[in-house]
Order: structure tokens, then C-alpha cells, then sequence
């Protein structure tokens, strides 16, 4: 039974897609065969795993800020912000820093967008640290501050001249991130993904950082007991997360998108959300679930050519998903209390088959 528990969230996305084929047999289609539309392009076929490679990058990202601050206790919902105010400061280095050694540049470019995230993520840290405010609240209303500034950014002082809309002038061509799968347009982003994951994993695992951070998460009281600063644990592992998320926009900068677009996120933050909890905080498997998720939203373009299913109706099924996962979360499970049951039920069955010998004992005398 605890392995079944253990394994609850993967139930939950069985059971959202088993829920999900009820929608594509209303649309009037076959759900087998839209599933292996779906999953069979988006990582068995060439380009169709290059196109989730492309995915892959930001939502892993986004997952592991949402993750890292989760495991000190903070639910950070803000990474779509952090991810605006990323590819933003990403561009202003591309764009207004001298042209110099170009993988010096790129690292430079690298860093600021990590330093936004991370900037932008502080405030939610300090508020929370220092005069206790919610940081669901502050980080859910910093995105729309974050997209705003990026969406003016784009459209006025960084706006290309003569654009037919709101867009910044193209990066340096020396910027461009390479690609580990030509001719698709899978960037090495993909490796910075997994490459942080398993950074993440060890410091979390081995660490005092990890140690004192996960310590936090657990007990706040205790950990403040044995001498932790918490406030400074608070802000450091936001700004962390921030800087993740950061990262994510930087990459989609110098790896897809080669300049600031207004809008230019689908949405990324908020699948980190559902990668982070999906894979319960754990770095190593929101590497798994973000790989599961991008290949839903790749793989959604592909089954609506193949079957003539719309790709909203992968959109209901990424809802599904959400929903059957946090219910699965929801469940809560005693070691102790199923011991007693098998236990009881033992005991039951031990002692009606001696009731029987006795009472045919008592009937032959």
C-alpha cells in the first residue's frame, strides 16, 4: 500500500488521461490513436523532440523555481514575472553592452538575467522575511507588475523603429545560443536545465545549505531552535528560485526568440507550478514531469494535423491533470493505521477457522 500511495501522483496523471480519452471521443476522434499522435511525435520522431526540447527548457526551469522555494515552505507562484523581468535585463546586456569576447558576453548576458529573476523574487522574499506578508499574494501580483514592465519596455524605449509590433531590435548574432540538435531549434538551454537539477539535488541532499534550507521547510520553529537564521533562508532560497526563473527568460531570449517580445511567454511560470508539485519538490523528478509537460504542449501540435482534434482539448487535459494531481496530494496516509487494519484482519481470519474446528468438535462429541 505505501508504494501505491508513494506513486500516487503518477495514478493521477494515468487516471487524467483515462479521463482526458471521454474528451477526445466527444470531439469524435480515437483516443488511441490521438495519444500516440500526442506522445509518439513528441518524443519518438526527430524534430517532434526537438520542438520539446525547446519547450522543455523554460518549463524545467520555472519548476525548479517554484520547487527550491517549496522546500524551505514558500509557495512561489511568481515565476512567469520572473521570467519577463529575466528576458528583460537578458536583453538590455545583449543590446546596450559593447560587443566583446562572445562567450564572455553571453555569460554576462547570462548572469543578468538570472539577476533579475532573482531581484524581482526578492521583494516577495523580504516582505515575507521581515513583515510576514504572504508571499502567494505578492508573488501572484508581481506578475502582472513584471509582464506589464516588460510589455512597456517592448513597446516604447526598446521598441525596434519601424516594427509592425511591439518588439526590440534583434540581439547580436555572436549571442545565439548553439543547437544540440540541427537543424531544429533545440538550444543547449535543455542542458542548463537538467545540468541544475542535478546541482540542486546533491546541495539539497549534502549540503548545510540544502540541510539548513529543507530544515526550514519542515519546522521554521525548530530550525530558528538550533541556531538557523530563517530570514535569511527565506529570501536567499526566493532569490534562488527567482533566479531560476530568471534564467528560463534569458534562455528563451538567446535560445528561441533572439529579441524581446511583448507576451512572448505562453505561460511557462505557471507550468512550473504544476511541474513543481507534480513532482513534489523534488529536483531530479521535475526534470521528469517538465520533459512529460513539454511534450503535451509540443506533441498537441502534431496530433491536431494527424487526427483533427483541436489543441484546446490538450489544454482540458493539462487541467485535468492539475486537478487530479492536487487531489492526489490532497490524500494523506498512516503507515500505523494500515498496520492496525492488516493486523485486525489477521487476527480475523486466524480465528474463524478455529471457531469452525471448534464448533465440529462440540457437534462430533
Amino acid at each position: 500500500m505505501g508504494v501505491v500511495f508513494a506513486t500516487r501522483t503518477l495514478w493521477a496523471v494515468v487516471l487524467a488521461l483515462l479521463v482526458g480519452s471521454v474528451l477526445f471521443l466527444i470531439a469524435g476522434a480515437n483516443p488511441l490513436l490521438a495519444y500516440r499522435a500526442l506522445f509518439g511525435e513528441a518524443f519518438l520522431d526527430y524534430f517532434g523532440f526537438g520542438a520539446t526540447l525547446v519547450k522543455f527548457s523554460p518549463i524545467v526551469l520555472a519548476g525548479l523555481a517554484v520547487a527550491i522555494p517549496l522546500r524551505a515552505g514558500l509557495f512561489n507562484v511568481g515565476a512567469e514575472g520572473q521570467i519577463y523581468l529575466g528576458a528583460l535585463f537578458c536583453t538590455m546586456a545583449a543590446l546596450y553592452l559593447p560587443e566583446f569576447y562572445w562567450p564572455l558576453h553571453m555569460a554576462v548576458c547570462i548572469a543578468a538575467a538570472m539577476l533579475g529573476g532573482a531581484l524581482w523574487a526578492a521583494i516577495a522574499g523580504l516582505l515575507k522575511a521581515y513583515r510576514g506578508i504572504n508571499e502567494v499574494i505578492v508573488t501572484l501580483l508581481l506578475n502582472y507588475v513584471g509582464m506589464n514592465i516588460v510589455s512597456y519596455a517592448a513597446s516604447g524605449p526598446m521598441m525596434e523603429e519601424g516594427a509592425p509590433y511591439p518588439y526590440s531590435p534583434e540581439i547580436p548574432f555572436s549571442l545565439f545560443m548553439p543547437s544540440i540538435m540541427p537543424p531544429t531549434d533545440a538550444h543547449a538551454g535543455a542542458l542548463f536545465g537538467i545540468g541544475l537539477a542535478l546541482i540542486l539535488a546533491f546541495c539539497l541532499k549534502y549540503t548545510t545549505f540544502g540541510f539548513a534550507l529543507v530544515t526550514v521547510g519542515h519546522n521554521p520553529q525548530a530550525a530558528r531552535y538550533a541556531g538557523i537564521n530563517v530570514r535569511r533562508q527565506i529570501v536567499v532560497s526566493m532569490m534562488l528560485g527567482g533566479a531560476l526563473a530568471g534564467l528560463a527568460g534569458g534562455l528563451e531570449v538567446v535560445g528561441v526568440k533572439y529579441r524581446l517580445f511583448q507576451s512572448f511567454s505562453p505561460g511557462y511560470g505557471f507550468d512550473g507550478i504544476v511541474v513543481a508539485f507534480m513532482a513534489a519538490a523534488n529536483p531530479i523528478l521535475v526534470v521528469v514531469a517538465a520533459l512529460f509537460f513539454a511534450g503535451l504542449r509540443s506533441g498537441a501540435q502534431f496530433m491536431q494535423r494527424a487526427v483533427g482534434v483541436d489543441s484546446t482539448v490538450v489544454d482540458a487535459i493539462q487541467g485535468l491533470i492539475v486537478m487530479f494531481v492536487a487531489a492526489s496530494l490532497s490524500i494523506r496516509f498512516s503507515d500505523s493505521r494500515w498496520g492496525r487494519m492488516l493486523a485486525q484482519r489477521r487476527s480475523m481470519e486466524d480465528l474463524l477457522p478455529a471457531r469452525g474446528k471448534q464448533n465440529g468438535e462440540k457437534q462430533n462429541a
